[in-house]
């Protein structure tokens, strides 16, 4: 056996040994994903409740919008500061307090005032709930796995879908037999009874230590290293911020379906249990094609995934501008949810393809608020534009523009990147 081959297959041994990429791993995945498709239910009830929220508090449905779009920037900020915590107190103990949080951030929302709303959803159940389950999940599960993180990561960041699947044709009902506030109360009661026991069951990782912070001048040095190190003839933090406009660009058209499709179904006089299930068919589409889009970054690399998911999500949101019709609505939310489903996990594996691993800890959880970022401006604008021309058309046309604004500059980084390769190639021909 060649000296090659022993290497791999002492690193699959020692990888075995070690517990990762095994069963257990598995098992820590499976219950990380059933925890999050708790945990993303709790900002979807005010995407199925939004008409009626609208008509009894009697407020623009911008404003509604912009409590849902706060979750979003509070997940990503909350990211930061809770995955520190994690590493110094548990994961355990982070995601207890953010499922505390949630659940606090419901029944504090079901006061039913806008201020409440807004400090319900943007810090308890964004900042402080989710920003306290997803990230430190993420970075859990990922500790688990070696040969097959990319597979794990692409299962896990599924939550959102299942809890699309699940949860918005029982929101409609709750809401419809018992009023927007008793469901909020409700599904706070659901978050403790699940995921509380749940995060019992969670192992430490095998192996695992928390690094040792390196002295200052070691870290003065790698950060010296880092300013002189040039990707495709970019500057590092040149190419995050690149990679951060375009997860914001691409994340505003992403959120007009996913936090207005229902509100949307019924102004063209769609039932609003067909526009709660069809909520649910787009998301567990995306549930479904995120598997397939995680194989493919295996393949071709996260930046061209992430471009070939933005090229279907462009026609799939100008697709909105082109029928009301309730069938030609449900294919279009199914094609949507197939396309959009792989990009936001393409970023992280993009920053882990181009960047050291030493910077991923930071470098993706700041791609990811970018990218919530642009959730949250998206869902709030989409509500703005609806205020002011009082239909749908105009947001999906500004969705539709950024989304080609995403495909250029992504498309400029993948030839950029091409473009160093064939030179690097050419210098080692000669």
């Amino acid at each position: 056996m060649s000296n090659e081959g022993t290497k791999r297959t002492g690193a699959a041994g020692a990888q075995a040994a070690a517990g990762l990429d095994s069963r257990a791993s598995w098992r820590m995945a499976w219950l990380t994903l059933a925890i999050l498709s708790v945990s993303y239910g709790s900002p979807l009830l005010i995407v199925v409740g939004m008409r009626t929220m609208q008509a009894e508090l009697g407020t623009d449905r911008s404003l509604l919008a912009l409590a849902g779009s706060l979750v979003w920037v509070g997940t990503g900020a909350g990211g930061i500061l809770m995955g520190w915590l994690a590493d110094r107190i548990g994961v355990r103990r982070t995601v207890m307090i953010g499922a505390c949080m949630i659940a606090g951030g419901l029944a504090l929302s079901s006061t039913g005032t806008i201020w409440a709303l807004y400090v319900g959803h943007g810090l308890m159940i964004g900042l402080l709930g989710n920003g306290g389950v997803y990230p430190p999940l993420l970075v859990y599960v990922s500790r688990w796995f070696e040969r097959r993180r990319g597979a794990a990561i692409a299962l896990i960041s599924s939550g959102q879908y299942v809890a699309g699947v699940a949860w918005p044709t029982l929101f409609e009902r709750a809401i419809d037999g018992f009023g927007w506030q008793m469901a909020m109360l409700a599904y706070a009661g659901v978050v403790l009874a699940l995921i509380l026991p749940a995060t019992v069951m969670l192992r430490p990782v095998p192996g695992f230590a928390p690094a040792v912070r390196p002295a200052v001048g070691a870290a003065r040095s790698a950060a010296a290293a880092g300013r002189q190190h040039r990707i495709a003839s970019l500057h590092p933090n040149l190419l995050q911020a690149l990679l951060c406009l375009a997860g914001f660009c691409c994340c505003i058209p992403m959120s007009l379906p996913s936090s207005h499709l229902v509100a949307f179904c019924g102004d063209i006089g769609i039932k609003p249990t067909h526009g709660a299930a069809m909520l649910s068919v787009m998301l567990g589409a995306a549930f479904l094609a995120r598997q397939a889009w995680g194989a493919l970054a295996d393949r071709i690399g996260g930046l061209r995934t992430v471009m070939a998911g933005s090229a279907c999500q462009a026609v799939a949101i100008g697709c909105f501008l082109l029928t009301q019709d309730e069938v030609g609505l449900f294919a279009i939310a199914a094609a949507f949810g197939m396309g959009f489903s792989g990009i936001i996990p393409s970023y992280s594996v993009a920053v882990r393809d181009l960047f050291p691993a030493a910077e991923a800890s930071w470098r993706i959880p700041l791609t990811l608020f970018t990218a919530m970022s642009g959730m949250a401006f998206g869902s709030w604008f989409a509500g703005a534009l609806y205020d002011h021309f009082g239909y749908y058309a105009p947001a999906f046309g500004v969705g539709v523009a950024f989304n080609l604004l995403n495909l250029v500059i992504v498309g400029f980084l993948v030839f950029r990147l091409a473009g160093a390769r064939r030179s690097a190639a050419w210098s080692a021909a000669e």
